[in-house]
């Protein structure tokens, strides 16, 4: 895809977000695009920045680290938002700003271990499995007060949400009911966790039942990169 047709293509999701927060009378401000850059190569990442853009999420990890070394220059703002192995934390917790997908206590405390304290806390969210699918990594709700508490107790962390990929479905109402109960698991979590302040939830299918639920980070990868390559 061209830098011209992502350019296009980011100015259409930032019109369908501008509608959506418009209908469901949320703030314009409120709600931030996340580009899902995995797969796509860094021309494609600078192409989205040059549109404005300046979150991206990725999932894998070497091909990750490439981009962020490529994309240096621009001063983005990078997550990781994929399935994260025990392995991989001491270089998720040096090159990203974000982790979302941590659902293990394990996992917590090696991302913390391995943050360097020189630099800016590492921002975490808690991936929840909300439609309690068997192929979806996150924590089952029931058990996500535990990592809550661990998350804001390590040093070198900053718990700042909830991160959810609900069930694929077509239908409106089904999806804004999934983004409806994974919003009410945010605000109980909000109410005992102030910090909290990111619901990571929303992509290109489902993005306006994530706004009327409440998301205010939205992970967009199809509708600005077009199909993946892999």
């Amino acid at each position: 895809m061209n830098n011209d047709s992502i350019a296009a293509n980011i100015a259409k999701v930032l019109q369908q977000v501008s509608n959506a927060v418009e209908k469901y009378h949320r703030r314009p401000e409120s709600v931030r695009v996340m580009a899902v850059s995995k797969t796509q190569q860094a021309e494609a990442v600078r192409a989205a920045a040059n549109a404005g853009l300046v979150d991206f999420g990725e999932n894998y990890l070497q091909e990750a680290l490439d981009k962020i070394h490529s994309c240096a220059d621009l001063g983005l703002t990078w997550h990781f938002i994929g399935p994260i192995q025990s392995n991989k934390t001491r270089p998720i917790a040096a090159s990203f700003q974000w982790v979302h997908s941590v659902d293990r206590e394990k996992i917590l405390r090696r991302l913390s271990e391995h943050r360097d304290p020189e630099q800016a806390p590492l921002n975490i969210c808690i991936q929840v499995n909300v439609s309690k699918e068997a192929s979806k990594s996150g924590v089952a709700p029931e058990n996500l007060a535990p990592l809550l508490a661990l998350a804001t107790e390590l040093p070198n962390l900053k718990l700042r949400g909830l991160m959810a990929i609900p069930a694929a479905s077509d239908d409106f109402d089904t999806q804004k009911q999934a983004c409806d109960r994974m919003a009410e698991l945010f605000r109980d979590a909000q109410s005992r966790y102030p910090s909290m302040d990111t619901l990571s939830m929303g992509m290109s299918a489902d993005l306006e039942a994530a706004v009327a639920a409440g998301s205010n980070m939205l992970r967009i990868g199809t509708a600005i990169f077009g199909a993946r390559h892999r």
